[in-house]
């Protein structure tokens, strides 16, 4: 059983290789010639505007009239308009008016009309090749290029891939303070498997000489935040070795081709400074199955990327000295050939953390800050099952910065205690006024589970109740702290279980005549404990020790999507609900019959919940110890 994962401290310095400083464009030479020809070709235009803004426009009938008058000097016609002058003078400028006109339509009775009254006039089509392929075509061009060289520098280093169609991939080296096994807190399984990887990097001879072949892949499956990456960098810390990171989605581009040339790149450049490790972070970006239907998707790129890797693992040379590691979260997509041996040979689970590894964990994070002598990290680690260990570093995180913001030089239990509440249920909420009524209600709800939380034989120790809302909504929570962790659960505890759920809505029942709408999530998971009972595990006497429906699991690390599969008739379904419908109930009247028997104390838990709002797990056991059940304790 996985104990713990890695846990060190902040995250290392990256540097890229086969990065190669350039200029922007916007600071080279081209630019600026760019910039003083769009300047000059723009003072050419406004010169041209300026220039038609000194002649007067008048309509075509009115210079007719001027031509019939003789009072037109001259004329240039064009496939646009007529401009020319007059004989008479602009008495601003002492010069010839100039006129500008558009014609119906230029024909022989326009020129015959013009030559007959005097008017010298010349025909023109307007049609400047050079002008219209500047503007039309020069210009558009130019600005919709200058945009996209703005938009590609603000991309920062995405653009080296999107419009560099290179084979450049960044990979990135390990420079900083090397990890080993010592800085892992548990996972000694993990460690032994990971050991031979060490010792082929150390020595590849020897593993040779004892026939055996050496690893070429290591394959880290776990959830989120479990270590992976950091378990890799252990590695090569043990092995002394260079240590290349690099993400799977760094691969994929827009044009097909360009991954497989980078995984030929990054191999190139590992065998240089073999031996090595090549870690290959979230490797289902690159490495789903291929031709897997409409679920899966195809993608050309991906696929090629896919073969050229497949390729490279199993091609290239042993004795090099070059291992390849890949984390994932989602090793149920991966294609099998990437599986197969001769590629990733092994494949480790990096779980979450028992109770024991979480304690160490915390020790890890709790030896850099100034700790109260109240703290009890064993408690801390009790209260955070099934937390990895980004979250338990979260933990101390926001333990510490409580303390700074009540201006305390060192971290205390309530530290620890109101970070847990903040990650598990969010932030307190005190804006969110509840009404006396309001507050009376949750007061009796919660005191009715924890009353009978201490009252069910396998009840778990009761380490807090608290009334306090939260941001995310909850107006109130009861917190029991294992004695032990457990892999198995008995029907007796899954019964008491249902019945601790459905304390809240029977002391409302009970208290107030009334339920409200607070039960609304313990009724779902009363529910579906009652379903597992039945439908999965066969805890029903009349339906027997049968397996009722198949459940797919949508993610192989997350039990909680699945969708089940119905694999029975109508008369078995009604059968199954009628037996979950038996065990909620039989859950309520056992919750009703242990709060009846216990009204008082739960009158007095109650009105001690109502005033202090919080209540740690001696105030419990001081004000309801009466009926705790013999072998019930204070959290």
């Amino acid at each position: 059983m996985a104990k713990s994962e890695f846990h060190s401290g902040t995250n290392k310095p990256r540097i890229e290789i086969n990065k190669t400083s350039k200029t922007p464009f916007w600071q080279s030479p081209q630019f600026n010639l760019i910039l003083y020809l769009v300047f000059i070709l723009l003072s050419f235009q406004w010169w041209a505007q300026l220039s038609h803004e000194r002649r007067i426009e008048i309509p075509y009938s009115e210079f007719l009239q001027h031509v019939e008058k003789h009072e037109v000097a001259e004329a240039v016609v064009t496939n646009k308009a007529i401009v020319g002058t007059l004989k008479e003078t602009d008495p601003r400028t002492g010069r010839p008016r100039q006129f500008s006109t558009v014609p119906l339509i230029w024909n022989q009775e326009l020129a015959d009309k013009l030559a007959k009254n005097g008017v010298k006039y010349r025909v023109r089509y307007d049609n400047n090749w050079l002008s219209n392929f500047f503007f039309n075509w020069i210009l558009p061009f130019g600005i919709l290029f200058l945009v996209w060289g703005w938009i590609a520098s603000r991309m920062g280093p995405m653009n080296k891939g999107f419009l560099n169609i290179g084979n450049h991939v960044h990979v990135h080296a390990d420079d900083g303070p090397k990890v080993t096994f010592d800085d892992v807190a548990g996972y000694d399984e993990v460690k032994q498997e990971l050991q031979e990887t060490v010792a082929f990097l150390k020595d590849p001879s020897r593993i040779r000489a004892l026939g055996a072949r050496a690893p070429k892949g290591v394959l880290l499956v776990g959830p989120p935040g479990t270590g992976k990456t950091l378990f890799a960098r252990a590695v090569a810390g043990e092995a002394g070795v260079p240590f290349f990171n690099i993400s799977g989605s760094e691969f994929i581009e827009m044009f097909v081709g360009v991954g497989a040339a980078r995984v030929r790149e990054m191999f190139e450049e590992a065998r240089k400074k073999a031996p090595c490790i090549i870690f290959i972070d979230e490797i289902d970006a690159i490495g789903r199955s291929r031709g897997a239907g409409p679920v899966m998707g195809g993608h050309d790129e991906r696929e090629q990327t896919l073969n050229q890797l497949l390729t490279e693992m199993d091609g290239f040379d042993p004795s090099t000295g070059v291992v390849v590691m890949a984390a994932t979260n989602r090793p149920e997509i991966l294609d099998q050939a990437l599986l197969r041996s001769g590629r990733f040979d092994r494949r480790i689970v990096v779980d979450k953390p028992d109770l024991s590894a979480r304690e160490g964990i915390l020790r890890l994070y709790a030896g850099r800050m100034q700790l109260e002598p109240d703290v009890d990290l064993h408690v801390v680690a009790q209260r955070t099952p099934g937390f990895v260990g980004a979250d338990l570093e979260n933990i101390c995180n926001e333990a510490a910065i409580q303390a700074l913001r009540e201006n305390r030089e060192r971290v205390g239990m309530r530290d620890f205690e109101a970070a847990i509440d903040r990650v598990i249920a969010g932030p307190e909420a005190r804006h969110k006024a509840l009404s006396p009524e309001e507050k009376h209600r949750v007061a009796v709800h919660e005191s009715g589970h924890t009353l009978v939380a201490l009252a069910v034989p396998t009840g778990e120790p009761v380490h807090r109740v608290t009334i306090i809302p939260r941001a995310i909504g909850a107006l109130g929570f009861t917190l029991q702290l294992p004695v032990e962790e457990r892999l198995l659960s008995t029907t007796e505890e899954m019964k008491d279980q249902i019945a601790i759920l459905l304390g809240g809505r029977m002391a409302e029942d009970i208290v107030l005549g009334s339920i409200s709408s607070g039960a609304s999530n313990d009724l779902e998971k009363a529910t579906q404990i009652a379903h597992t009972m039945v439908a999965r595990l066969g805890m029903s006497e009349k339906l027997g020790p049968v397996v009722w429906g198949r459940e797919q699991q949508l993610q192989y690390l997350n039990s909680a999507q699945t969708m089940e599969e119905r694999n029975f008739s109508e008369a078995t379904a009604q059968a199954i609900d009628a037996e979950i419908r038996a065990l909620v109930e039989e859950g309520r009247e056992r919750a009703r019959e242990i709060l009846t028997r216990c009204r008082s104390v739960l009158d007095a838990l109650a009105a001690e919940l109502e005033e202090k709002e919080t209540l740690d797990g001696e105030d419990v056991m001081r004000i309801a110890g009466a009926c705790a059940h013999p072998g019930a304790r204070a959290g």
